[in-house]
């Protein structure tokens, strides 16, 4: 098991990013939907929890056999997806990803929000107070991401908001800027298989701070698209951007699950 804490701060507020984060999703999961690969919505719907109250569950499939290691794709099936489930309870979510084919493998992801600049030192402390972990500031102005994922329009160096006056932020912009926000995750990768472990891990975690820095430049690169939704708006987008993404992924995969199930049933 490998755990680690991240802290992505935002020139935002918790309240103004909780349409930001939804529809950021959304549309990020459609961008990255394309030839059979990407992310299918399998159930989104309201959920009550008797410790954090109302909330969302969204339960999805994410096939991405080719952005797996060469050794990786070596042993999985040519058709390969994660199962991720979320409850939102914002500013608190969980997040779990687990593999029917990989049984050993799981990501758990805990995330709260709070109007600071990362400073909270004890905010996981009821979770994992003496649990050992390492502490990563991600910088979405600084911090450079994969060449394949740049756009200029979405680096906030260069970015200036129309609606919010906020961007082009320039080093150290953390210390200053207000508004900010920052998201806490615990992130806690397992995979425990003897000889694949540490490598596993490791390479889980270098992609899980990708995703992170690109969702969280993004989500403010796009403010002015969701700046002005009400969580009405923003909820009727998400249902549009599912339904149009699944047609993106389902049609190559429809055919396939059963085999993939299958094929993991027979590996166990």
């Amino acid at each position: 098991m490998l755990m680690k804490e991240y802290r992505i701060c935002m020139p935002l507020t918790v309240e103004e990013y909780r349409i930001g984060q939804l529809y950021m999703i959304s549309k990020h999961s459609h961008e990255q939907s394309d030839r059979g690969e990407g992310v299918e919505v399998v159930q989104n719907e309201p959920y009550e929890d008797p410790n954090h109250g109302n909330g969302q569950l969204t339960e999805k499939r994410v096939y991405l056999n080719s952005k797996l290691p060469s050794w990786a794709r070596a042993v999985v099936p040519k058709i390969f997806y994660v199962t991720e489930k979320a409850w939102n309870y914002y500013p608190y979510t969980i997040t779990e990803y687990t593999c029917s084919f990989l049984p050993k493998f799981s990501i758990h992801i805990e995330t709260k929000y709070e109007d600071n600049k990362g400073s909270n030192d004890s905010i996981f402390d009821n979770e994992a107070k003496d649990l050992e972990r390492e502490v990563c500031f991600i910088d979405i102005a600084s911090d450079e991401i994969p060449e394949r994922y740049y756009k200029e329009s979405e680096d906030p160096k260069y970015f200036k908001s129309q609606k919010t006056g906020r961007g082009q932020l320039k080093e150290g912009w953390r210390d200053t800027h207000q508004p900010i926000m920052c998201s806490y995750k615990l992130v806690t990768v397992k995979f425990e298989v003897w000889g694949l472990q540490t490598r596993v891990e490791q390479f889980v975690h270098k992609v899980v701070r990708d995703i992170l820095l690109i969702g969280h430049r993004q989500a403010f690169a796009w403010v002015d698209e969701w700046y002005d939704m009400t969580m009405d708006d923003v909820r009727e987008y998400e249902k549009n951007m599912h339904e149009k993404t699944n047609i993106k992924v389902c049609n190559q995969h429809s055919s396939t699950v059963d085999e993939i199930e299958s094929h993991a049933k027979a590996r166990t």
